[in-house]
C-alpha cells in the first residue's frame, strides 16, 4: 500500500464494511452509507476543514470519485452526530488491528477544549451544566469548555478517552473511565501508566493497583523521588507532541460544537482521525507512525 489520502480512505472503508459491517437503519438504506460516512469525516478532518459547508463544497468538486453522492449540510450534520457511537467503535477497532494495542505502556494527560469566549455565549450556551470553567496552566489561561482526557500508547494510538467538566478531579475522571473500560484494562497484563503530578494519590494508586495497573508520576515537593522520574521527561514530550498533532494539525480547539452532541462527534472525530493515520502508517511501514504529512494535501 501507498501514503497517499486516496489509498487511506480506500483501506479504511474496506476495513470498516468487512469488521463491523450490517446497516444501522431499519427501513430503506441510506445513500451515503456508514462506512463512506466515517470517511467523509475522516477526510475532512484530515485536510484542515473546521466549516462543513466549505468541506462538502470542496468534497464535491475535488472528491467526486471517492464519494458519488454527498448529503447536504443539515443531513450531514445530522448524519454525523447520530454516528457518535459508530466513530467510538471504530476507534477501538483500529486501535486493536494494530501492534500498538500489546503495547503495556500507556500515557495519560488531559488538555483543554474551549467552547465559548465570551460570557453571552456561556449563558445561553446549551453546554451549559456539562462545560465550565477551567484553567490551563501551560497557557497561563483560563477558559470555559471541557477537558480532554486521553489514555494513549507512546506511538499515540488512543486506547481510551473521555470528556469531562474542568471542574471534575483528574483523577475522579480517570477512575470512572477505567470503571466502564474495565475489560480493556483486563485484556492487559502489567500497564505502565505515565502520568503528572495531577493524578497523585494514595488512595488513587491503590485503585490502579486493583486494575494491575503500576504508576509512574514526578514525585511532589513533599516527598521522596520516585522510582523512574528521569525518564519522565523525555516521556512527557511524548504525550504533549499528541496534543499537538490534535490541536496543531487536526484544529481540535476549532471543533465549532454548540450542542453536547456536536462538541462530542467533533472531537471523537479528531481522535478517529488520528488514529487511522497511526493505524494505516503501521500497516504501510512508515517511518514515522503519527505523521499526516502524506495525507493533509
Amino acid at each position: 500500500m501507498t501514503q497517499d489520502l486516496n489509498t487511506l480512505l480506500t483501506a479504511l472503508y474496506v476495513k470498516i464494511d468487512d469488521e463491523l459491517g450490517g446497516p444501522r437503519w431499519m427501513g430503506r438504506p441510506p445513500v451515503l452509507t456508514d462506512s463512506e460516512l466515517v470517511c467523509v469525516a475522516v477526510a475532512q478532518s484530515m485536510l484542515g476543514f473546521t466549516s462543513k459547508a466549505h468541506w462538502l463544497r470542496y468534497a464535491r468538486k475535488h472528491l467526486r470519485d471517492l464519494f458519488p453522492y454527498l448529503s447536504q449540510q443539515s443531513g450531514y450534520n445530522k448524519r454525523l452526530r447520530a454516528a457518535l457511537g459508530l466513530i467510538k467503535r471504530v476507534i477501538r477497532m483500529l486501535a486493536k488491528s494494530s501492534d500498538f494495542w500489546l503495547d503495556d505502556c500507556w500515557i495519560v494527560d488531559s488538555t483543554p477544549i474551549p467552547c465559548g469566549m465570551s460570557r453571552p455565549t456561556v449563558k445561553r450556551s446549551n453546554l451549559a451544566g456539562w462545560a465550565g470553567y477551567g484553567y490551563c496552566a501551560s497557557h497561563s489561561r483560563f477558559y470555559w469548555g471541557l477537558k480532554l482526557y486521553l489514555v494513549c500508547t507512546p506511538a499515540g494510538m488512543p486506547i481510551l478517552w473521555a470528556l469531562a467538566d474542568p471542574k471534575i478531579g483528574e483523577r475522579e475522571v480517570l477512575a470512572a473511565l477505567l470503571e466502564v473500560e474495565a475489560g480493556v484494562a483486563a485484556e492487559h497484563d502489567g500497564i505502565l501508566l505515565i502520568c503528572d503530578k495531577g493524578f497523585a494519590g494514595k488512595d488513587f494508586e491503590t485503585l490502579l493497583g486493583e486494575y494491575g495497573i503500576r504508576m509512574l508520576r514526578p514525585s511532589r515537593k513533599d516527598e521522596k523521588a520516585r522510582y523512574g522520574e528521569p525518564m519522565l521527561k523525555k516521556v512527557r514530550q511524548l504525550i504533549e507532541s499528541v496534543n499537538d498533532t490534535l490541536k496543531g494539525q487536526l484544529n481540535l480547539e476549532d471543533h465549532g460544537g454548540r450542542s453536547f452532541e456536536g462538541v462530542a462527534v467533533r472531537v471523537a472525530q479528531r481522535v478517529l482521525t488520528m488514529a487511522t493515520a497511526i493505524w494505516h502508517n503501521n500497516a504501510t511501514n512508515a517511518p514515522i507512525t503519527r505523521s499526516l504529512i502524506a495525507y493533509d494535501h
